[in-house]
């Protein structure tokens, strides 16, 4: 990768630390829409900065995980021309440290992933001459302060921040992006990013980015905008996602996966999948379904009541795998013990599952048969909490709506993306898998 062309934004990301006004700002925020050219200027940048400005010094560079980091900063790093025409850039992902030198300057960049509130553990000791936060939103806030408060020793030190709005609410939004809009009591120097200021993508790349989100997604990823959700949760969904029944001629073109939310008094649901590759690319159907709410019809299931349903259901197909609400132990136990499918406990990542789920709805790669009665209807009925201070759905008429963020997350995400074979998508699963 080589830097052809910069936006203006772009250039004062490089040029921030190094400009007359440097001494000005202690931080740099960058925010806004997604594909806006924000994080891969701002890490070079980073480096650039701290290659000039020390030798022997130590740095943190965050993300959600360390995986994320090593995936969305250090691959794209390393693919730099620019840069490696400079430096000598070394991975060592045993210890999560990259290491850069050149002209007898040589530092130490160590990756850290904030994913909860006990986090800010891995990085408490530490002395940092500077860190990077990139979506530094997906954070808990004891670990940005405890990674900020690392750096506070040295003075000639810096904070890089990036990311995608969130709720207006957050931490970040109130005492961050307001404070470099107002008083600016922190120092920041605070760039709002959209898609145009990223010259390399083009207005076709733009278009198609604007089809894919909907609603309070479309504010944030597009718009650029720290909103608060609102109404229902899939505003995208209509009558294009619902699609006839499964045919018996179709069975053989596809790969069957089940779904499942678990319920005693609150309903349980069950969905069955079927995916298939078309002209589109992946595609899953909601071919069939369970659903029993205790409350409602005032009779409680058992374990093995359930597993009956579950065999009903996958009654004639060859099932590649089921996923299950991770709090069910006690359902997932059963199912291994009868030894008949494979389980795994479901990804439940909520908000960025419901975003992931909203993508495959507006691209029409989410389709639903209209005999599944109970997901059409939830559809209707599922809304965000208007009323909360972070991103929060309604607990009620969630259940098959849970059930199917579970198979996207779980099964089709991996299928579609991160560790899929290119020449045969479901290779890489059906290999591996999870536990």
């Amino acid at each position: 990768m080589t830097f052809y062309k910069l936006s203006k934004k772009q250039r004062l990301v490089f040029k921030w630390w190094a400009a007359k006004s440097g001494g000005k700002y202690k931080s740099i925020l960058c925010d806004g829409a997604i594909r806006s050219g924000k994080t891969i200027c701002m890490i070079t940048s980073y480096i650039l900065w701290a290659m000039t400005k020390f030798s022997g010094a130590t740095f943190g560079i965050c993300g959600k995980t360390v995986q994320s980091v090593e995936r969305n900063i250090i691959l794209p790093l390393m693919s730099i021309a620019d840069l490696r025409k400079i430096y000598k850039l070394q991975y060592r992902r045993s210890d999560h440290r990259l290491t850069v030198s050149a002209k007898g300057r040589q530092n130490y960049f160590y990756l850290f992933g904030g994913k909860d509130e006990s986090s800010y553990m891995l990085i408490q000791g530490l002395t940092l001459s500077g860190i990077f936060f990139d979506e530094v939103a997906l954070m808990p806030r004891s670990f940005v302060e405890q990674g900020i408060g690392r750096t506070l020793s040295v003075p000639e030190a810096r904070y890089w921040l990036n990311c995608n709005p969130e709720n207006p609410s957050h931490f970040i939004k109130t005492e961050w992006v307001d404070d470099a809009d107002g008083a600016n009591k922190k120092r920041i120097l605070h760039l709002h990013f959209l898609m145009e200021d990223n010259p390399v993508i083009t207005k076709e790349q733009i278009e198609e980015a604007k089809r894919q989100f909907k609603g309070v997604f479309y504010d944030r990823y597009i718009l650029g905008l720290w909103t608060k959700p609102e109404g229902l949760v899939y505003p995208n969904f209509t009558k294009k996602n619902i699609v006839p029944e499964f045919g018996l001629r179709d069975r053989s073109k596809a790969r069957f996966y089940i779904s499942c939310d678990y319920g005693t008094l609150n309903a349980f649901s069950l969905g069955l999948w079927a995916i298939m590759k078309l002209p589109r690319g992946l595609t899953a159907f909601r071919v069939a379904e369970y659903y029993h709410s205790g409350r409602a019809t005032g009779k409680l299931m058992t374990d093995a009541e359930y597993y009956e349903q579950l065999l009903k259901l996958s009654s004639g197909f060859s099932i590649e795998g089921i996923c299950v609400d991770p709090s069910a132990a006690s359902f997932i136990t059963l199912i291994r013990k009868q030894g008949k499918f494979k389980v795994y406990s479901a990804k439940n990542d909520v908000i960025n599952g419901i975003r992931y789920t909203s993508s495959l709805i507006s691209d029409e790669r989410l389709l639903i048969c209209e005999n599944c009665k109970e997901i059409i209807r939830e559809f209707g009925l599922y809304v965000w909490d208007e009323k909360a201070t972070s991103d929060t759905v309604k607990k009620t008429d969630d259940h098959t709506m849970d059930d199917m963020r579970y198979f996207c997350e779980t099964f089709f995400k991996t299928l579609t993306g991160i560790g899929a074979s290119v020449a045969d998508p479901f290779e890489d699963f059906v290999k591996g898998g999870w536990e």
